[in-house]
């Protein structure tokens, strides 16, 4: 059969990439398949990336992202080196303001330090200066190991060695349906049918529709939220000197808003975290009522909306409010102004949400009978790419290899 699979991949994001390129090189005799239902790979999260590389002081020491983010990251760079993608060891700043801050600062230092991460330091106000000069803080740990890369073109790189060694990239194939048979699986697309041995579900924004099409019940919901950044001004750049976050706060998964130096050179401000009315919600005026729908029927959105109601009231509102948002930048860099802030563009996080409201912090990578479900890697996914890829192909079935 013409469309016969030993592994097929759904979604050509970065870590579908990532794990098509690593299993070609793991099982050359394999015929893999990755299907995307955009004409190109890479324009959802990965397309809409902050590009930093992060070095992964923030998570619980012994958790899936705090393995598989150092691990990833040293990966990453590694790859980068070798197949030539521009990048940047820059480091960056975490800056505590406030008071009830610096603990979380100092806890955020001994996470590192367990982790494995090098050279952590923390800084007194006037040694940052050194690094940061138009910042103002408390106290600030020095993060040497943390980078900057444009991941649409590591992407680019993932599927380039994948289709140069036999992989296929399949675009503008939509998957309609899934049914699993004893020795493997059937997929249906807007367009082909295939069959697989193996299916990998990456379908980031849409994982836990693919692993319900597919017979799966996930343990999980993915609930969009969105994040819209700002650029500095050229001329005012220069009060940012690489990357300066703030100390983010434990109860959430975003980092809250913070300044980062892109690879081009740019500087962007950013960013917030509102609800997105549509799983590809990148404006304010995107909606799609049946997915809109979809989140007002689930009950822990509602749970996580009582709990959190006050944080998300003011996201919303800041997310309205320029005076806001330069408002919350100013506690970073004090000079910074509102004049200083230029449009710019916006990614969606696909946030699994449990039904009791809890958001999952961890990285969540499932098995089911001859299907491999990754349902929730938002940052640090693109950083911790490659080392997810090497997670998922443990998880294969020994009998199918």
């Amino acid at each position: 059969m013409k469309n016969t699979y030993d592994a097929t991949i759904i979604g050509a994001g970065i870590v579908g990439l990532a794990t098509a390129m690593k299993m070609i090189e793991t099982f050359p005799n394999w015929k893999i398949a990755v299907i995307e239902k955009e004409s190109r790979p890479g324009l959802h999260q990965t397309g809409h990336n902050s590009g930093v590389i992060h070095s992964g002081i923030y998570y619980r020491p012994g958790s899936l992202k705090a393995h598989l983010c150092v691990s990833g990251a040293e990966q990453l760079v590694r790859f980068c080196r070798q197949q030539g993608v521009q990048h940047e060891i820059c480091g960056k700043v975490v800056v505590a303001t406030k008071h009830e801050e610096v603990p979380r600062l100092l806890e955020l230092h001994r996470r590192g330090t367990a982790n494995g991460i090098p050279d952590l330091s923390v800084l007194q106000p006037r040694e940052l200066t050194h690094l940061e000069p138009h910042t103002r803080c408390l106290l600030g740990l020095h993060v040497p190991t943390t980078g900057i890369v444009d991941f649409a073109r590591v992407a680019d790189a993932y599927a380039r060695l994948y289709e140069k060694r036999g992989g296929d990239l399949l675009t503008g194939q939509r998957v309609t349906s899934i049914q699993r048979e004893n020795r493997g699986v059937w997929i249906e697309t807007n367009q082909s049918s295939f069959f697989s041995r193996i299916l990998v579900n990456c379908a980031g924004l849409y994982s836990d529709r693919v692993a319900r099409m597919a017979g799966f019940t996930p343990p999980c919901q993915i609930v969009p939220f969105r994040g819209e950044y700002y650029r500095i001004r050229p001329e005012r750049a220069q009060l940012v000197k690489g990357l300066i976050y703030p100390v983010p706060d434990p109860r959430f998964p975003f980092l809250g808003v913070h300044f980062t130096r892109m690879i081009d050179g740019k500087v962007e401000a950013g960013p917030n975290a509102v609800l997105a009315l549509a799983r590809e919600g990148y404006t304010k005026k995107s909606l799609n009522v049946g997915e809109l729908l979809e989140i007002l029927r689930y009950r822990g959105f509602w749970r996580l909306a009582l709990r959190y109601w006050r944080a998300g009231m003011a996201e919303m509102l800041r997310s309205h409010s320029k005076r806001l948002f330069t408002r919350a930048l100013q506690e970073l860099v004090p000079e910074i102004l509102s004049d200083d802030l230029l449009p710019g563009g916006a990614g969606v996080r696909a946030q699994a949400l449990g039904p009791h409201g809890n958001l999952l912090d961890d990285f969540v990578v499932l098995r089911s009978e001859q299907m491999i479900h990754v349902l929730n890697a938002p940052s640090p996914a693109a950083t911790s790419s490659l080392a997810i890829a090497d997670h998922i192909l443990r998880l294969i079935p020994n009998g199918s290899r």
